[in-house]
């Protein structure tokens, strides 16, 4: 997703991936080469919630004040077996 929107990692404020366990999530932004003091992490106030994760942590996150208008965030989940899916967002588009 990265090279499609021609971002490079240190572009990316945040990283809201999908929230299985913190060690996932950690792993993820070392592969991509993003700290991980830039991944939304929820999941140790509510759990694994499965298919809502995405969007309760972006939801916690802009309560938080975390997330403001105009950063560059990527959004990535996973599932069972090879099931994937990623997007990136700056100001008001997805892509």
């Amino acid at each position: 997703m990265l090279k499609k929107v021609g971002w490079q990692p240190e572009d990316v404020d945040w990283l809201v991936a999908h929230q299985a366990n913190v060690r996932i999530v950690h792993a993820v932004c070392a592969q991509m080469g993003i700290p991980a003091a830039r991944a939304v992490v929820n999941l140790d106030r509510v759990g694994n919630t499965s298919a809502a994760s995405i969007p309760l942590a972006l939801a916690d996150a802009v309560a938080r004040e975390q997330l403001k208008a105009g950063q560059r965030v990527l959004l990535t989940a996973f599932g069972g077996g090879l099931t994937w899916g990623a997007a990136a967002c700056a100001g008001l588009k997805c892509t």
